[in-house]
């Protein structure tokens, strides 16, 4: 309550309009000040938040299918937790009379104590992009990792974020024009679960509804999570002919093309894509386009065709082989300093891939630049006015603004410039002390740095008035890969400090602008950031290291059970791209040493697909479907191809237009009530069981063995055999 500069609410003048109309229609204009905000039950229910979906999102971090459980969630769920504690409480006042009085009820559960839960739960469900190094370095690469260094680099990553917020909040934030589009959809939530709901007889409230859900969920999920898997993926066109190679190709969805593939499992529907129940439909007919032009047109051309010797290798793998289509064994070429060994990659050949993965990456290359020319000619002159607007020194202050520098004190400077110079002295430390681990040099932090601080704003700009943020993480691997080669621990710490320092500042600055809408105090807000990374990093690094000593062969599909979820899909492709860009390196890959060159025009491709598309639209006004073409979302559909399968596609797709088409149009009253609870009861459902399965069946290796929940889950035994001739596989046919 310190913060409080004045305890009366703000009236607001019908002139004040908000430069963005859908800020302007959205958000409120006024502020109660009086609002108690660091209550005791924020800490709690906000602390717990963060903890349960740090735990849960780690914990599914490593399974074939990883739920990702998001803070709307939590924001839902809090909602009666918060009604309840503010019921029990007692209201007794400790230290009455003195500055540090406080009690544990301060009064009714209110929207800015709402605010600060979900941003610490937001905390929680932000994964630790830095967990991928852990799991590369001990589970693929097999060395040994201390904790201190491990640890201290999960933390590095994470903070270092605030430096380049705060450096930047007052051009992001601060401004009208700098609207972030996504926090409407949380202002509105925040609005809808805080208004009196009128109880009409023969309807649910919101929490009724909820705890309904939650219950069916959890009650459901013991079918596809234990007793009947064959529900998470259902192949049923590998039936019809299960010895034929085509046709196990065609309909697997775990390993093929996924033709009518389907998982009745919310975990396999929402494990890659997010909950369908949250996509807009243009997004989702984007999505819907994409992967049809990518899994059913491109790649199945491109393997008979037999480009880049498609045919000796599985259709569907993110695996990386030798020229005979057997596995590449990477730690083969690996010298007792963890460096690449020349000669014996000489020896050994160079690094193959699945056409399909191939084409991924060239799809990450043309989604980049596609991004780039999309935001520039579709929104570029409304960039510019927005931006020159925001930087303008005596332009009109936005009511918004004005509200939060009248009635609270703002976060110092200082504040974040500590924090940002103590942390970048930590990681130099960390180069220095652990280079042996790290490998990153001095420099290289400097350097990463110098990417990070530099793309912040222009990529800040573009995410706060399009919604859309290009990664970092293709350029940020391409400058360490050509610059310092042969060390993939290296390009991996390069990667997460060069690019996900900049992810991490953009949320931080997002979070803050939330705050700005919702009228939370700038130091509170700044508190419940730190706090909840700081925990969230905590319980990241502690599951993550407590699974790699549970679980025996975690992320070895060699020495794990057919039938395992621990299969480690993400992790995977990281590992895979450690090894491309630095291990071996961009240039024997992708550059003029490679097999793979041509990949790279797809960035060429990427860039003028956006602007084909404009022109269509200036050529033909009256079309106006034709603006609707977004190319990044179309391109970038499959980006999650691998680790995602089709069946994670196909299931998505199917549920994203039932509820984003036929519900929102013809029962709009019940998708408003509902369709973010229920997305939000159906990840707690099935993530609470699978944790249960897990420590009560899974631990003690009790397993219902019957048909059911065979080994070949998906049906499909040949889905990832080769078709060129003399290619020798185990349990393949040879040509």
């Amino acid at each position: 309550m310190g913060e409080i500069a004045e305890e009366f609410p703000v009236v607001i003048m019908d002139d004040d309009r908000c430069v963005v109309p859908e800020v302007e229609l959205t958000v409120p204009k006024t502020d109660d000040p009086s609002l108690p905000v660091l209550t005791f039950r924020m800490w709690v229910l906000g602390i717990g938040a963060c903890i349960v979906l740090s735990f849960i999102n780690q914990f599914f971090w490593y399974r074939t299918m990883p739920l990702s459980i998001t803070g709307i969630s939590a924001q839902i769920a809090v909602v009666p937790l918060g009604h309840l504690m503010a019921r029990v409480l007692p209201t007794r006042r400790f230290l009455e009379g003195t500055r540090f009085q406080f009690t544990l009820n301060p009064g009714a559960f209110n929207v800015k104590e709402h605010v600060l839960i979900t941003i610490f739960a937001n905390s929680g469900a932000g994964s630790v992009y830095a967990t991928h190094i852990l799991s590369a370095i001990k589970l693929y690469y097999k060395r040994s990792l201390p904790f201190l260094p491990a640890f201290l680099v999960m933390i590095t990553t994470q903070i270092l974020g605030f430096g380049w917020a705060g450096l930047f909040r007052k051009h992001l934030v601060e401004p009208g024009e700098m609207w972030w589009p996504s926090n409407l959809v949380q202002v509105s939530l925040f609005g809808a679960l805080h208004e009196k709901e009128k109880k009409s007889k023969g309807h649910m409230s919101r929490t009724q509804f909820f705890l309904i859900v939650l219950v069916a969920s959890f009650a459901y999920y013991i079918l596809p999570g234990y007793l009947f898997t064959m529900l998470t993926s259902i192949s049923w066109v590998c039936w019809f002919n299960p010895k034929s190679i085509l046709v196990n190709q065609l309909g697997s969805g775990e390993h093929g093309l996924g033709v009518g593939s389907i998982g009745f499992d919310w975990v396999t529907i929402s494990a890659y894509l997010g909950s369908p129940l949250a996509s807009p439909l243009f997004a989702s007919v984007n999505v819907a386009i994409g992967f049809v032009l990518v899994m059913y047109i491109v790649t199945p051309i491109c393997y008979w065709l037999n480009i880049y010797e498609a045919k000796t290798f599985p259709i569907f793998s993110s695996q990386l082989f030798m020229a005979n289509g057997s596995r590449y064994d990477v730690l083969s070429i690996i010298d007792n300093k963890f460096h690449l060994d020349r000669a014996v990659y000489s020896k050994t050949g160079s690094i193959n891939m699945s056409t399909f993965f191939a084409v991924t990456y060239g799809l990450g290359f043309a989604t980049l630049s596609a991004t780039i020319v999309h935001v520039l000619v579709f929104n570029g002159s409304d960039l510019w006015k927005q931006t020159r607007g925001a930087f303008q020194k005596d332009k009109k202050m936005d009511i918004h603004t004005r509200i939060m520098k009248k009635n609270y004190r703002e976060v110092p400077l200082w504040w974040f410039l500590v924090i940002l110079l103590l942390n970048i002295a930590l990681i130099m430390f960390i180069s220095v002390h652990y280079n042996a681990t790290v490998q990153l040099p001095w420099w290289g932090v400097l350097l990463a740095c110098a990417i990070a601080i530099s793309f912040t704003p222009l990529i800040g700009v573009i995410a706060a008035t399009t919604n859309q943020a290009p990664g970092l993480n293709i350029i940020t691997e391409y400058v360490i890969g050509y610059i310092y080669p042969e060390r993939p621990v290296a390009n991996m710490c390069f990667k997460v400090y060069g690019y996900i320092s900049m992810t991490q500042a953009l949320t931080f600055i997002s979070d803050f602008k939330l705050g700005h809408y919702m009228k939370i105090p700038p130091r509170s807000m700044f508190m419940a950031q730190v706090v909840g990374t700081l925990v969230a990093v905590m319980v990241y690094t502690g599951t993550a290291w407590w699974l790699m000593e549970e679980i025996p062969h975690l992320c070895d599909t060699s020495l794990l059970p057919s039938d395992s979820q621990w299969t480690c899909p993400m992790d995977r492709v990281f590992f895979d791209a450690s090894v491309i860009w630095g291990l071996v390196g961009p240039r024997r890959v992708f550059g003029d040493l490679g097999e793979y060159s041509s990949v790279n025009w797809f960035f060429l491709v990427g860039a003028i697909a956006p602007l084909l598309v404009w022109l269509a639209a200036k050529a033909f006004p009256a079309q106006t479907w034709i603006s609707k073409i977004h190319i990044p979302v179309l391109v970038g559909a499959t980006a999650m191809m691998p680790p995602a399968t089709a069946v994670n596609f196909t299931s998505w797709l199917i549920v994203a237009f039932v509820f984003g088409h036929f519900i929102f149009k013809y029962r709009r009253e019940w998708w408003k009530k509902y369709n973010y609870v229920l997305s939000g009861g159906l990840d707690a459902g099935s993530a609470f069981m699978t944790i249960l399965l897990f420590l009560a069946l899974g631990r003690k290796g009790i397993e219902v063995q019957w048909w059911g929940n065979s080994g070949d889950r998906d049906t499909c035994p040949l889905a990832s055999c080769p078709t060129a001739k003399g290619v020798v596989v185990k349990g393949c046919p040879v040509f």
